[in-house]
């Protein structure tokens, strides 16, 4: 047992009387301790029963009542990275009473977006837009006639190893502007943060007190009217030069002419108050380095970060997680592809496995775990994760790339120039492909279908059940299968018998589940599972008269079956397609495109995500709501056939 203020929501003291940041300011800075340990139990509170982003957000409550409390919001910006720390933000912002809704259908967004809130400044739901898109708001502020307004990037959980980081660091450094970078140092993405960057921002050290004589000095300067602009860069360059001399330590920040100053406690709230206070009105571009526990308060959250990162419901008081027993359940349909691989790579030496920042996420750390020599976390940097997959398939290795399929996006070009091209063979297993639920637009897999179909040299497929996925997982690294690319969803598959023999699939091969002959549904991946259990309710409810209806799994959307469209162009004068991903452009729109260049003409309806971005909620609310639940498609059924 430890401890944990189990406070009634409207007992708190000091949070209860802040409805939004104005409120904040107002309090004496000695209070500030007491309503971080009041918005920290209220995090606990909340998220304990409505599953969501934990230990990221308990990682920056003093950070975020800080910023809240020195800076002017939302007049001043405060853009956050990736979006899963700010559950404090949204408290302190207005929405505390509703913050029950957090994640459900119709309720609070899971990350900041500004169509919920004027406090939330930027979309975030994927890593390290923050510099880029603050650095934007800081020359758009000088442009637009409020150049006393102060804008800051909060970046961390191991953002600052995305390429985009970088980039923006890169025009910060040589764009007139006065914006506040604050890195967020919890050495942590969703599981340990690694490479280069994290074990240099492990070692890099500046004096607090260099730091305060610095600073009073380039007050006493400009002061004096001897600091413009060009003379401070020059002296931010003399400092640098002689600080790197004295301690034998280069500031890669400084040297891009960023201002450094930290390391700093992240958890005194009074002292990064006094901080960002003294650097508010400080001219030219700086950066805050302040070290931060990801799940600091609650001591489950801090001993296991990975897990407590997104820890579904738990007991507060004891710290138990409420796991429902699954051993009788399917497997996820990532940890079928984590066993598979390691199995795949004891018969095949030539395999390795590459994922960005997501191990335990994709479950990369079983190979991980069974052969750490053969296994990559390359960070969060998408678009690297795939060319280094392709150098590696360049020169005989046999590479199993796995990335979320929203993030994939990341890597388009990666995928076309690095990859395509050559025909390389590496296998792309886009995991979360499709509908995923309460993380809403920014994590849906909505994209990846038809944005990859254009694509020359690349086969696309997406099996309809683990038994399908180890197949194709198998076939994908045999000889002269070039580039692979294998679309999943999140959650359970349907097979309890899972571990299957290895058998190829011959590529462009579909399979026909079902004859009928009033309507044909065409489907692929998983969303069949669907159709299956709206032919058998229609079946179900009119046993005597009910249409006769064929199913066909096409299971490569790339190339596709040709023989069995023919088939379906031949019999059928109404087909059906049903996708989880985007109607336009996708799998529907390849069967009508065949259709027509082979004169087959029956009526045709595409089932798919409309065109728009997708609202977060349960997958199967979403399906619901998206007319892709079986209920849908015997609507679809119904009117096509009236």
């Amino acid at each position: 047992m430890f401890s944990f203020n189990a406070v009634n929501k409207t007992k708190f003291e000091l949070l209860s009387k802040i409805r939004y940041p104005d409120d904040l300011r107002r309090l004496p800075i000695d209070q500030l301790p007491q309503v971080c340990q009041e918005l920290r139990d209220d995090i606990i509170e909340e998220v304990s029963v409505n599953p969501g982003h934990f230990a990221s957000s308990l990682g920056v409550v003093e950070l975020t009542v800080a910023l809240h409390y020195v800076f002017d919001t939302p007049h001043d910006r405060l853009v956050w990275d990736v979006g899963h720390q700010a559950y404090g933000h949204k408290i302190l912002t207005g929405r505390r009473d509703t913050f029950s809704t957090n994640r459900k259908l119709h309720g609070l967004r899971p990350f900041p977006s500004p169509e919920e809130s004027e406090y939330d400044t930027f979309t975030c739901g994927h890593a390290s837009n923050s510099i880029s898109a603050a650095l934007g708001m800081a020359v758009a502020a000088k442009k637009t006639g409020h150049p006393e307004r102060h804008v800051v990037a909060v970046i961390g959980d191991g953002a600052m190893s995305c390429g985009l980081a970088f980039e923006g660091l890169n025009n910060v450094s040589s764009t007139p502007n006065d914006l506040l970078i604050i890195l967020n140092d919890n050495d942590m993405s969703i599981d340990r943060a690694v490479g280069g960057m994290e074990k240099y921002l492990l070692n890099l050290d500046t004096n607090e007190t260099y730091n305060k004589l610095r600073f009073m000095a380039s007050q006493w300067l400009r002061a004096k009217g001897l600091m413009n602009d060009e003379r401070r860069k020059g002296i931010i360059r003399l400092n640098n030069a002689i600080k790197s001399a004295i301690s034998h330590q280069q500031n890669i920040f400084e040297g891009m002419n960023i201002r450094y100053f930290g390391p700093f406690d992240g958890h005194d709230v009074k002292e990064v108050v006094r901080i960002l206070t003294q650097l508010k009105d400080m001219r030219g571009p700086k950066l805050l380095h302040l070290h931060t526990v990801k799940g600091k308060g609650y001591k489950p959250a801090e001993e296991q970060a990975t897990i407590w990162h997104a820890p579904g419901k738990f007991d507060p008081a004891t710290g138990e997680r409420i796991v429902t027993d699954c051993s009788h359940e399917p497997l996820k349909f990532q940890d079928v592809f984590g066993k598979t691989l390691v199995e795949l790579a004891e018969q095949n030496p030539r395999i390795v496995g590459v994922t960005p920042a997501m191990p335990t996420g994709c479950s990369m750390n079983i190979l991980m775990d069974a052969m750490p020599d053969r296994a990559f976390d390359v960070g969060i940097a998408e678009g690297h994760a795939v060319t280094f997959s392709a150098g590696m398939a360049k020169d005989g290795l046999q590479p199993f790339c796995n990335i979320y399929s929203a993030f994939a996006q990341r890597a388009y070009d990666n995928i076309i120039h690095d990859t395509a091209i050559l025909n390389l063979p590496v296998v792309l297993c886009l995991d979360r492909a499709g509908i995923v639920g309460e993380d809403g637009p920014t994590h849906h897999g909505a994209f990846d279908m038809a944005a990859l179909r254009p694509i020359p040299n690349l086969t696309i497929a997406s099996p309809m059940d683990e038994h399908e996925l180890r197949r194709l997982m198998y076939t994908a690294q045999l000889p002269d299968k070039g580039t692979f690319v294998i679309r999943y969803p999140r959650g359970r598959g349907t097979c309890l018998d899972w571990h299957c023999p290895f058998e190829e699939i011959t590529v462009g091969t579909g399979r026909r589940l079902r004859d009928g002959h009033d309507v044909a549904l065409l489907s692929i991946g998983p969303i069949g599972k669907e159709v299956e259990k709206a032919i058998g309710m229609i079946q179900a409810e009119r046993p005597d008269n009910a249409p006769t209806i064929a199913h066909y799994d096409m299971r490569f959307l790339k190339p596709m079956d040709e023989r069995l469209l023919e088939e379906a162009g031949q019999k059928f004068q109404r087909i059906i397609t049903v996708e989880d991903g985007v109607r336009n452009g996708g799998f529907g729109t390849a069967v009508l495109e065949w259709m027509e260049d082979h004169h087959y003409y029956p009526k045709i309806v595409r089932l798919g995500l409309p065109d728009r971005f997708v609202e977060h909620g349960t997958v199967p609310e979403l399906y619901r709501i998206t007319g892709l639940d079986a209920e849908g498609i015997c609507h679809a059924v119904s009117e096509i056939i009236l």
